[in-house]
């Protein structure tokens, strides 16, 4: 009987600790996004972009554990949305401002308060769709968002300086992009990981290496071959689908053309 219920005890403590995994990467993460604000503050904004690449990869890592373990919650989802909100809205806003888009006041400013207002519109509309939809995001997910911002930052390292209007126009594109119906290709499915994980595992590394080369150039090539590869990838798409759907049309009408000539 002791021995049932330290079994019990045992189970129910590990139960209580599963969830816990999750969740504790999730603060790691704002606090990697809590840091950035701190540097971007101090004016050492390269270091505030390397916090906030940290946080997505954080990010990435919080999730995949919940679902391995069993643990997915509302909890969780909830408070890695709001982590979200700050590691991937807040504080590459405030890095942008504070870098460049101060120089355009009003401007400048509504630049980067849509950035973070369309990042929450885009997590809002996420937590509430139930359609489920494994393969792709609809609009531009927030971390790939902000690495995007991010990663303009470390170029810097290689190219100079990158000009201030510039900078305010990939704000007001990025926030459009992420509240958008534009479907973006997601890789969270664990049966597709399962399925290929030698293949996957050569890919990773290849990237690693490819990064390393030049991580300040590759990092933002990468960033950028998802967020306009991505949208070409939909309205491709798209187009396929709207032809098709035409043929079949085409198809219906000259069925009912030739149904009309036999029966005459």
């Amino acid at each position: 009987m002791r021995k049932r219920l330290s079994e019990k005890k045992h189970s129910e403590k590990k139960k209580r600790l599963v969830p816990f995994l999750p969740n504790f990467i999730t603060t790691i993460g704002l606090f990697c996004g809590f840091y950035s604000i701190s540097f971007s503050l101090k004016g050492s904004f390269i270091m505030a972009s390397i916090f906030i690449l940290i946080a997505g990869f954080i990010d990435g890592v919080d999730g995949r554990v919940a679902r391995m373990t069993n643990s997915v919650s509302d909890f969780g989802k909830q408070y890695d949305s709001l982590s979200d909100v700050i590691c991937f809205g807040v504080a590459p806003a405030i890095m942008v401002y504070l870098w460049q888009l101060n120089l355009y006041e009003r401007f400048g400013f509504i630049a980067c308060f849509l950035f973070v207002a369309c990042g929450a519109l885009r997590l809002a509309r996420f937590n509430i769709d139930t359609t489920p939809h494994p393969t792709s995001f609809k609009g531009l997910p927030i971390p790939v968002a902000a690495g995007g911002v991010a990663s303009m930052v470390l170029l810097t390292r290689v190219v100079g300086t990158i000009d201030a209007w510039m900078v305010l126009l990939v704000m007001y594109l990025l926030s459009f992009l992420m509240v958008s119906n534009i479907r973006y290709p997601s890789f969270k499915q664990l049966s597709f990981i399962r399925a290929h994980p030698f293949q996957l595992l050569v890919c990773g590394v290849l990237l690693l290496v490819v990064v390393a080369l030049s991580p300040e150039i590759m990092l933002f090539v990468l960033a950028m071959t998802f967020i306009v590869g991505g949208a070409l990838w939909d309205g491709v798409r798209y187009l396929v689908a709207l032809r098709r759907e035409k043929k079949e049309e085409k198809g219906a009408t000259d069925e009912r053309a030739t149904g009309k000539d036999n029966h005459i």
